[in-house]
């Protein structure tokens, strides 16, 4: 074989592969490469603010230093003065609180109607709708006017049954559970801005403002339409054969839901949680109306700091390392899940 034939073979090599399931050599290394490169563009700001947490004023502002041990000398300053003087673990331990309950809640009553939506047919008269609507707003002017709420609540309850068993039953017009869906979806369209003052009237009467129950009850409200639009589809793609040959061996509906449906969908509900757990443990307008001192949560507390103190870097870095890091921990635990449970429904047929 002549030198000429060697460089043509070592060339083939080179650009073509040598069966359908791997990739020759050169693109491969291509591919790597540019991965690594782009990797590297994700992962630096990160590893900025994880490595100017260690810093202290000085190093900061003469910097920039990238290297722990050979530009500078980590310190513990602003970790000590962030968790121990500057009382960082109540909003905290706040955050996780509200953001693990609310989505938890969130998640379960969320499935629950998305999975209702699919395989229960609803068929809600329109007169019976327009009739809680009114009752409702006359509760809220009765109330408004100094009425007890109880007894407004009471009378338009029996206002209510009673308008059920008479002439609610005259109309034919009705929703079902397309509009059902659109109009719980489109709850979410909603500006938060335009909900959060009646909500913060709402919890003042209540006397339930800067607590816990406050957040956790409004971020469960808030976030059910993005849990029923994506599961709905997760319950959708169940064959049906497998839940009605439950349902013939005696099971119930909450037992099949139970046992049967939400393991079936479990890469795709641990992709909604993650996405509802990142919404609720970043969501600041609601937080900012809402608690004070008693139930802050960690994004009021870094605005609070930004605002009062400026942009002081070593103690915003604290801050962001100890709020990232939950989410990124349990989006390693859940990476099969997730990363299967977005691919749900992609490819139907």
């Amino acid at each position: 074989m002549t030198a000429q034939q060697k460089s043509r073979g070592f060339i083939r090599r080179l650009f073509e592969a040598e069966s359908l399931e791997e990739m020759a050599i050169a693109p491969k290394v291509g591919v790597y490469a540019a991965l690594a490169f782009w990797t590297l563009i994700v992962l630096f700001p990160l590893y900025w603010v994880l490595v100017t947490s260690f810093k202290i004023e000085v190093q900061v502002d003469s910097g920039p230093f990238y290297l722990p041990f050979v530009d500078f000398s980590p310190t513990l300053d602003a970790w000590n003065f962030m968790l121990l003087e500057n009382n960082t673990l109540g909003p905290y331990l706040n955050s996780v609180v509200v953001a693990l309950s609310s989505t938890l809640l969130a998640l379960l009553f969320g499935s629950l109607a998305a999975y209702a939506l699919v395989r229960i047919r609803f068929q809600v008269k329109l007169a019976a709708v327009l009739t809680f609507i009114v009752l409702l707003i006359a509760v809220i002017a009765a109330v408004a006017l100094g009425a007890p709420w109880q007894a407004a609540t009471a009378i338009a309850i029996a206002l209510f049954l009673l308008a059920l068993g008479t002439f609610v039953r005259r109309f034919e017009a009705a929703v079902g559970n397309n509009d059902i869906e659109f109009w719980m979806i489109s709850n979410r369209i909603m500006p938060p801005i335009v909900a959060v003052l009646p909500i913060y009237v709402m919890f003042q009467h209540l006397r339930l403002l800067d607590t816990q129950f406050a957040l956790i009850s409004t971020y469960t409200g808030v976030n059910l339409p993005i849990v029923v639009w994506l599961t709905r589809d997760f319950f959708a793609g169940i064959p049906l054969d497998l839940e009605e040959s439950a349902e013939i061996d005696g099971a119930s509906k909450f037992r099949v839901f139970f046992t049967i449906a939400l393991p079936l969908v479990r890469s795709g509900l641990a992709a909604t949680f993650m996405l509802v757990l990142i919404l609720t443990w970043n969501e600041f307008l609601l937080a900012l109306f809402l608690t004070n001192a008693n139930a802050q949560t960690m994004p009021v507390l870094v605005a609070a700091q930004n605002t009062t103190r400026g942009p002081q870097w070593w103690y915003m870095s604290v801050l962001i390392v100890i709020m990232i890091a939950p989410v990124i921990i349990i989006a390693g635990f859940l990476q099969k899940h997730i990363a299967r449970g977005l691919l749900i429904g992609a490819v139907k047929g």
